[in-house]
């Protein structure tokens, strides 16, 4: 991988503590505890709306982008429908920079 691939570098930056946010919150609310909270208000479903109406975009990038570099962008799909930016996010982690 390319050292000076700055998605790389964003990928690691955003990564790393979200990895740690997201393994904290499920040890303390466990995975559906997370949209649990969001369920009981208008509020907390348009969180969650736009989190999807967003992951759907990136995705809709993302499996374009995958299939023109070679890459098959299925594994990182399973991942964002599963868990969200974690997909993407390793898939600008493990990329190839685009020429």
């Amino acid at each position: 991988m390319n050292e000076r691939n700055p998605e790389r570098k964003i990928a690691i930056a955003i990564l790393i503590p979200f990895t740690l946010l997201t393994l904290n919150t499920i040890f303390d609310v466990g995975y559906l505890g997370i949209f649990e909270y969001h369920i009981h208000s208008s509020a907390g479903w348009k969180v969650i709306t736009d989190l999807v109406i967003a992951c759907l975009l990136i995705l809709m990038w993302l499996v374009p982008n995958a299939k023109q570099c070679g890459r098959n962008p299925w594994p990182y799909v399973a991942i964002t429908l599963t868990f969200g930016s974690f997909g993407p996010l390793l898939y600008l982690l493990l990329g190839k920079k685009q020429a």
